[in-house]
Formats: structure tokens, C-alpha cells, sequence
């Protein structure tokens, strides 16, 4: 499907009983959106959604709930799992094929999220930002001037978390044979460069996941980023002076 070049927040039919969000989205937007639009039609709709992330299962059961943002949301699962544990739920994905498959999903589930296709740079994301924000294997490219890494760090509001999960000991070559290469994408070590003292961080290496991956591939192992923002910097103060400083 192609994206609109206008309206930030425009409502597009997703199916009869709910509506996905569409973020103003540049032509890299369009794009990756094609590319991933491709991936997802190739598989059927029989194709069952994976389990939760068990880090997110981890990792969330430690946090009151309140506002979530999922990036590179696919299918749903973790979507799904969070809003029915009473987060307040916005999913993005590049692919509108994915977010259409996930909102069925959702309404099937009985449960209410806010999808939006979007990559994370182009998103409509509240300036206070969220208090947890999740982001499974490879979500978000390298880019120009650095704005996914900025949009990253700015999603997350103060006292919020940020959880990034990584596969553990990627096999390059077969993950090309797949069509993806792992250096397009941030991976640990990117993420973690990014943090200063206004944020606590841990790091584990080698988490067992305690179940394969699905169809996205079989891994055992993840990289799991945990970081938690104690304060903003000087330099990403939130324009409303009202904000949390």
C-alpha cells in the first residue's frame, strides 16, 4: 500500500471494526513499507502469531502498567499481551499488511491498540513520552543524522524503561540468505553507546529464551537491554516548560 505524503495522524480502514494510524512517512518510509508489505503477504494467514517475547515477559511483570510503545510491533503478540494487562498500548510498524493482521488479532482478543504505520523517525510520538518502550530483534535501521537514534532515546519518559532485545550470536551469512543483513541494522552495542548518566542501564548477554523463535528464525539466546530514564539531558528538555525536567 502506498503512504500518504500528507496528515500526520490519518485514519485508514483496517477491517470493520478497527482503524490503523498512519504517520506522515517519508519516501525511505515507503520503501522499507513495500519491502516488508512483500514479506508479510508471502505468508499465509493460517501463519500463527508468535508467543510474547519471554524478555518482555521478564521484564514488564516488574512495571506498573501505564503508557507502551512497541516498536516494530509485526504481528501483535506483544502488543496484545501488554494491553491485556492494562498498558495503554501504541504499536508501529512499517508494514501495513502486519498491522492489519495484528488488529484482527487484537479484536479477537478483546483488547484495544493503538497500531500505526510508521517507522519510529516519522511517528507521532507525545513529547513526555512513554513509560516502557520495547524493541524486539533488529527494529530499527541505521539513518541519516542519526534520527532513529534520537527518536529512540526521545520515546522514553522520564522514570519510563527501555528494553531493546537483540538474537545473541547471529549467524550473518544465513541471516543474508534470509534477505537481511544485520549491519543495516542498530544492534547492542549502538544502543548501549547511546546512554549518558541520565539513565541507568543493565545489560545481559546471552539470555535463555527458554523457547525457540518462530518463524522469524530459531534462536536460543538473546542480548537483553534494559534502561531506565532517570532525568532528561539538557539537550532533549522537552519544549513544554510543564514537562518533568
Amino acid at each position: 500500500m502506498r503512504l500518504p505524503d500528507e496528515q500526520s495522524r490519518l485514519q485508514i480502514s483496517a477491517g470493520p471494526e478497527h482503524a490503523v494510524s498512519m504517520s506522515k512517512t517519508t519516501e525511505a518510509g515507503r520503501v522499507l513499507a513495500a519491502e516488508w508489505d512483500g514479506r508479510y503477504t508471502g505468508w499465509s494467514m493460517e501463519t500463527p502469531a508468535a508467543e510474547p517475547n519471554p524478555a518482555l515477559l521478564a521484564e514488564a511483570a516488574q512495571l506498573r502498567p501505564g503508557r507502551a510503545l512497541d516498536i516494530g510491533c509485526g504481528l501483535g503478540s506483544d502488543a496484545i499481551w501488554l494491553a491485556a494487562r492494562g498498558w495503554d498500548v501504541t504499536a508501529l510498524d512499517v508494514s501495513q499488511v502486519a498491522l492489519d493482521r495484528a488488529a484482527t488479532r487484537a479484536e479477537q482478543a478483546g483488547v484495544s491498540v493503538a497500531w500505526q504505520q510508521s517507522r519510529l523517525e516519522d511517528a507521532a510520538v507525545p513529547p513526555r513520552g512513554f513509560d516502557l518502550v520495547t524493541a524486539h530483534y533488529p527494529a530499527l535501521l541505521h539513518s541519516e543524522g542519526r534520527d532513529a537514534e534520537r527518536a529512540l532515546l526521545a520515546s522514553v519518559a522520564v522514570g519510563g524503561t527501555l528494553l531493546v532485545v537483540h538474537h545473541a550470536d547471529v549467524d550473518v551469512e544465513t541471516a543474508k540468505a534470509h534477505g537481511f543483513d544485520p549491519a543495516d541494522y542498530l544492534d547492542h552495542d549502538d544502543v548501549a553507546a547511546l546512554f549518558d548518566d541520565t539513565w541507568e542501564v543493565r545489560i545481559e548477554r546471552g539470555r535463555l529464551r527458554g523457547r525457540p523463535a518462530g518463524s522469524e528464525g530459531q534462536h536460543t539466546h538473546d542480548d537483553v537491554l534494559v534502561a531506565r530514564r532517570l532525568r532528561r539531558a539538557l539537550s532533549d528538555a522537552p519544549a513544554d516548560p510543564a514537562a518533568p525536567a
